[in-house]
């Protein structure tokens, strides 16, 4: 009896290790490769890529596949993908997503209906920071209103008065301006929405002009930007009112910008110059590979697979759920920022910077001048009940 029994135990042994060995980590990533806003997917489905190599094409030491998608920038089309990553490709992990209102939408159709875990590599949509918020949901990248809450307190420390605020008709750019009001004590001029994709910003850039700020405010990611602060500078504005910015000028839109960015300010949680080791590492290899220097949409995609590799180490698999959930949760992952956590709405708790537009002998870049809030959390947590 006592052979036989061990003989059992020896056998489920067995059959457990090989059920461990024949797990395989399954990775949605959608993000927009097509259209203008390509300029930002792309670069992120690289830095992704980049990762995979970095962990030896196994997230977790565990066999990897993944499978890309691309949601045009288009809520419905998220849905669509995301939905066919998950019935048909059987994803446990979906990931990517630059713009919130796709989020929003893959959001409210994922995490309250499918078990998989959701992850956003860039939208910080404040509908799930807070009483909406999710055990399922992890962003590991900012919420939304976090930079222009910095650039605000900036401005106010500055006693930078009458400030004109700008940013484009969808979910992130209501947030941003939002955010940035709650932290700047000065007279917002006004506050003006865009349309999505806006390339002529003639009529914006007059109407500002004739208001006479003390400073320009604005949120204006990918193409967008690029149009508007060319359009700024050769309007002879950017030496006459100062312009400060989120998500707008960056390694993305520098080498389109050039002298046009120079002397314009930004605030960001990472930057190519932040010297820990793991954001040397990525910006070296990612310049080496790709021949451009990495913007955070980058950085943030590369942090996605350091994340997924360093939770799924931890618990031991992917097999328990919990187990998995709770080692995401610690966010103590090797990342490009160098000190990262979450907060109890799975939403980063990190430093937040203000960078400088420069001319560093012919490349064009942004530099570290300070550090605007250390260990920043958002404002939407408190209103979230999950507790750890």
């Amino acid at each position: 009896m006592a052979k036989k029994l061990l003989t059992l135990v020896a056998a489920g042994a067995m059959l457990a290790s090989s059920a461990a060995a024949a797990e395989t980590v399954k990775v949605g990533f959608m993000t927009t490769l097509s259209g203008p806003a390509g300029i930002l997917g792309v670069p992120m489905k690289q830095a992704f890529e980049l990762g995979l190599e970095h962990v030896g094409g196994k997230i977790g030491g565990l066999e990897t596949e993944v499978v890309f998608g691309d949601d045009q920038r288009k809520p419905d089309v998220g849905k669509q993908v995301v939905s066919k990553m998950i019935k048909q490709d059987g994803v446990q992990f979906v990931t990517g997503i630059i713009w919130s209102s796709v989020l929003a939408a893959v959001y409210k159709s994922t995490v309250r209906r499918d078990d998989v875990f959701l992850i956003s590599s860039n939208a910080g949509w404040s509908g799930a920071a807070g009483k909406n918020c999710s055990p399922n949901f992890f962003n590991v990248a900012f919420q939304n209103d976090m930079m222009p809450e910095a650039m605000g307190k900036y401005l106010s420390d500055k006693g930078v008065d009458n400030v004109y605020t700008i940013a484009p008709n969808y979910q992130a750019g209501k947030d941003m301006l939002k955010g940035f009001g709650r932290y700047y004590k000065g007279n917002v001029v006004a506050q003006v929405f865009t349309k999505l994709g806006q390339k002529d910003y003639q009529a914006e850039i007059s109407a500002l002009r004739a208001a006479k700020p003390g400073a320009v405010f604005v949120f204006l990611p990918g193409g967008m930007g690029i149009n508007f602060v060319k359009q700024y500078s050769q309007a002879g504005l950017k030496g006459e009112i100062p312009l400060y910015s989120v998500y707008t000028v960056d390694a993305v839109s520098l080498p389109a910008l050039k002298d046009a960015a120079v002397g314009t300010w930004g605030a960001q949680h990472w930057s190519p110059d932040m010297g820990n080791t793991v954001s040397r590492r990525f910006v070296e290899d990612y310049q080496a590979k790709y021949g451009k220097t990495p913007a955070f949409y980058a950085a943030q995609a590369y942090d996605t697979v350091l994340f997924l590799d360093h939770a799924i180490r931890k618990a031991g698999g992917i097999g328990d759920r919990d187990k998995l959930r709770a080692a995401m949760r610690a966010g103590d992952f090797p990342t490009v920022r160098g000190t990262f956590s979450f907060n109890n709405n799975h939403f980063p708790v990190q430093n937040i910077y203000i960078r400088e537009a420069v001319d560093d002998g012919g490349q064009f870049v942004t530099k570290t001048r300070g550090v605007i809030i250390s260990g920043h959390k958002d404002s939407y947590a408190k209103d979230c009940t999950m507790s750890w």
